[in-house]
């Protein structure tokens, strides 16, 4: 059921019930909606989390209005990877300082997050596992990261219970993994000790302007005035974006992993190969997924960015598995357009919570069973899925609209949003604060993809 926490759904492939959603750590705090704030943060995800958390550090006044519960959808469904490898050069610079911040990120908020610097391998079995390799090798050495290219018996011993062999590895061993169920509502937690207000169940439905630039929200609850606006709203982030005139691409993926016990002497390393990937968790079992596989849901807006995205579509169509259902038809309904004193779809929907493609997962896990013979025991615990926000060419946005002073864009993070962002949400509390990024904010430029916003610049 659309917006549910706690749906079941009975699998056909296992004949098992599982809960879709996993068991997210919620916090019982409760906030008063204020008159206004410095900087209103709109969306509780890592990234939303993260931009909140560094602009109080800065003094600010911070409130972060979260539509259902912090970390409900997917800062809370991906597979807890927190990795550099592999990463689109232009983000390389982005994801390295995150993963300098994650390694501190306990110590800052004072809680476990479950991130470990693990490293994180690659493994190739032929050819076509080790086709991009040498640009991303290329790729890391030009940006000073340490990623080792290993064959033979070196390579057979990165991936512990291994059957098949192993042609070749690509391992970081600055790479980790973290919990994503717990992280992000930890670092909400302490988000609101440095002063940040969080309001969950509270959607904005609107930004108000006055003059030309921003000047306040209105929520479900009522307006605030604040003259700052981040819009961190994940997949949602288009739907709100075009309600202000603005076109923002961006169109969904469905991704979907299994949660398995079962399993001794595996790797402590987040592992992947071209058809399977799995990471240990902290309660010893692993999530595993199928690795280059994903849904993408035949949704109205496919078609209106279609031409935006067919090169992206020509290249990985493979990894790609186009469905069509009703979704189809309520999103052709949904309201594009709407005032402040209606009710939204952001109300309508507080969870996206998929029904898994448990038909992955279960191919997931013959995949993995046969190059690892280990996982063979892997017994299923949960299934679960997450929708994704991507963009044409897989980079994100991190970036004010010119055209609308006040108004910030932190979208589109690709499946990569957890990984990068405590990155991201530096960069963009820098920009909001007017203050230098630590990383060159232009690979993430707006104008990339909508030059009609670049506007006037500070």
């Amino acid at each position: 059921m659309r917006g549910r926490l706690h749906a079941e759904q009975v699998s056909k492939d296992t004949r098992m019930t599982f809960p879709l959603s996993i068991p997210l750590l919620v916090s019982k705090a409760r906030a008063e909606l204020p008159s206004d704030c410095d900087v209103v943060v709109i969306g509780g995800g890592i990234v939303g989390v993260t931009t909140a958390m560094f602009l109080a550090e800065k003094g600010l006044r911070v409130t972060l209005c979260e539509k259902g519960v912090v970390a409900g959808e997917q800062s809370s469904r991906n597979w807890g990877w927190v990795r550099q490898m592999g990463r689109d050069p232009a983000e390389m610079p982005l994801t390295m300082r995150s993963l300098a911040i994650w390694r501190g990120m306990d110590a800052r908020i004072g809680a476990e997050t479950g991130f470990r610097q693990t490293g994180i391998v690659y493994a190739g079995y032929k050819p076509r596992d080790m086709a991009s390799w040498d640009g991303w090798l290329a790729a890391a050495r030009n940006n000073d990261l340490e990623c080792l290219l290993l064959t033979g018996p070196e390579a057979q011993a990165m991936v512990p219970g291994a059957g098949r062999p192993l042609k070749a590895v690509l391992h970081t061993p600055t790479d980790g993994r973290a919990e994503p169920f717990v992280a992000v509502p930890r670092m909400a937690d302490h988000a609101r000790r440095r002063g940040v207000t969080i309001l969950e169940n509270c959607a904005v439905r609107t930004v108000e302007f006055s003059a030309g630039r921003v000047s306040g929200v209105v929520t479900e609850h009522g307006p605030i005035a604040t003259g700052a606006v981040v819009v961190a709203g994940g997949v949602w982030s288009r739907l709100f974006l075009g309600n202000l005139g603005i076109d923002f691409p961006q169109l969904k993926i469905v991704a979907s992993v299994v949660q398995v016990d079962g399993v001794d002497q595996g790797s402590e390393m987040p592992t992947g190969a071209g058809d399977w990937a799995y990471r240990k968790r902290l309660d010893g079992g692993y999530t595993v997924a199928l690795r280059n596989a994903n849904a993408a849901p035949i949704l109205p807006d496919n078609f209106r960015l279609l031409f935006e995205y067919l090169p992206t579509l020509a290249s990985s169509w493979r990894e790609l598995k186009l469905r069509f259902n009703r979704e189809f038809f309520v999103e052709l309904a949904q309201k594009r357009r709407w005032s402040g004193d209606e009710p939204t779809a952001f109300e309508a929907s507080r969870t996206l919570d998929p029904a898994p493609y448990v038909g992955f997962n279960r191919t997931a896990l013959k995949n993995l069973a046969r190059d690892v013979p280990i996982f063979a025991t892997a017994r299923p615990v949960r299934h679960w899925a997450g929708v994704m926000d991507a963009t044409p060419d897989a980079v994100p946005v991190i970036d004010r609209v010119g055209t609308k002073p006040g108004l910030f864009v932190a979208s589109g993070f690709s499946g990569h949003g957890f990984g990068v962002g405590p990155g991201a949400g530096e960069m963009m509390a820098d920009m909001v604060a007017g203050d230098t990024p630590k990383v060159d904010p232009r690979p993430f430029a707006l104008s990339r993809l909508r030059p009609q916003y670049e506007g006037d610049r500070p």
